[in-house]
């Protein structure tokens, strides 16, 4: 069978380690294993690289088995007297191995359980759902359930002409990134209601995908999923309007955090845009800063809001120079924080948040943007 990476660890760990592999592994299995030594000196010794080359090779073998390992405080530094406190190897591992390029989920902003008509009933009754035609001929109905007692009922719609706004809108965007597009439905259950979504966006599929070596595919929502969380990114997920809202905010939080997702409203025009930060308005946050306390708010996104919309606008008018200082204002919002300057919410992805100590891992709101505003002034060339 293929190789599997070793990475070793510290302390007592290192040593039961060396026991289970010796005298339970090996004498059993006839593996060949890839040795990373993630010792804290070791780590120390090659300046951390050693955890990125198993994270590379742990890439290429696909399995990797993993000793536990120190995360580096004050006090390790001194005790093993090393050159800097080192991140977490498990932190560096899991960035190495996640998402490497973005991922867009295009959502229905129309109907389904966000236009629906539910209710609570009390007593024993038949639930229907009537259509009557309105050019007066002869309706349908359909009895959904006889309640023995007290029970809740819903009942939702979306129209043929919002669900084909939304593919051509999914479309235009997958051939504007040169990213294959994804449509996730439940449609083994809901035959009728997600089948129109499915057959819908394949009446619009368009051949320039092809010229493009791009593509479109319908998955199962469950399929989808697990796809994604096991995918390198650099692709387009076209959601109903649920599972858009739950499924963009897991996705923010398996990239670092709410404040790294942009949300842009894009009508079937393929013209008309509105940009948001994708979170709500921080009132946690907020209620400290009404009491004079300073806070780390991270405010990506919003900065982002401006730049998608200013992007946008630069595009529609033919204006170079707009497009320019949007996309570079974004550069240097993603270089600030590669630098290590960051808010409190990316410091917690890299050593958790209850070891994030103010002006070591991580800087204030204002602080945060007063270094953003003087890198981009740098390369503005001011």
């Amino acid at each position: 069978s293929q190789p599997v990476v070793e990475m070793d660890g510290d302390e007592m760990t290192r040593i039961i380690w060396e026991f289970i592999k010796e005298k339970l592994i090996l004498s059993n299995v006839d593996v060949e294993l890839k040795y990373y030594d993630l010792g804290l000196p070791y780590r120390d010794q090659t300046d951390d690289q050693v955890t990125i080359d198993s994270a590379i090779a742990t890439q290429k073998y696909h399995v990797a088995v993993k000793c536990a390992t120190i995360t580096p405080d004050e006090q390790r530094v001194e005790e093993f007297k090393l050159k800097k406190m080192w991140k977490s190897p498990n932190g560096t591992i899991r960035n190495i191995l996640g998402w490497t390029q973005p991922i867009t989920i295009g959502r229905h902003a129309f109907g389904d359980q966000y236009r629906a008509t539910d209710f609570v009933v009390s007593q024993p009754g038949t639930f229907k759902m009537v259509f009557s035609p309105t050019d007066g001929s002869k309706g349908q109905e359909w009895e959904v359930y006889k309640f023995p007692g007290g029970g809740c009922g819903m009942g939702m719609y979306n129209t043929d002409e919002s669900i084909s706004g939304f593919a051509h809108s999914c479309f235009q965007y997958a051939i504007g990134k040169k990213w294959p597009l994804y449509l996730s439905t439940k449609n083994t259950i809901l035959k009728a209601y997600d089948g129109r979504f499915k057959d819908i966006f394949e009446e619009i599929y368009q051949p320039e995908f092809d010229k493009l070596k791009i593509w479109y595919e319908h998955r199962l929502i469950d399929d989808m999923v697990a796809q994604v969380l096991k995918s390198d990114g650099a692709f387009v997920w076209a959601c109903k309007n649920y599972d858009g809202d739950v499924q963009s905010d897991i996705l923010a939080q398996g990239f670092g955090s709410l404040g790294l997702m942009t949300s842009v409203l894009v009508c079937p025009d393929g013209k008309t845009i509105e940009a948001e930060a994708a979170h709500g308005t921080v009132t946690r946050h907020y209620r400290e800063h009404q009491k004079g306390n300073p806070t780390s708010t991270n405010p990506i996104a919003s900065i982002f809001a401006w730049t998608r919309g200013l992007e946008h606008r630069g595009k529609l008018d033919g204006n170079p120079d707009l497009i320019k200082f949007a996309l570079t204002l974004e550069k240097v919002c993603v270089e600030t924080v590669e630098s290590g300057v960051m808010t409190k919410d990316l410091a917690g992805c890299i050593h958790g948040l209850s070891k994030c100590k103010l002006n070591v891992h991580y800087v204030n709101t204002e602080d945060f943007l007063d270094a953003i505003k003087n890198n981009l002034d740098k390369a503005l060339g001011k």
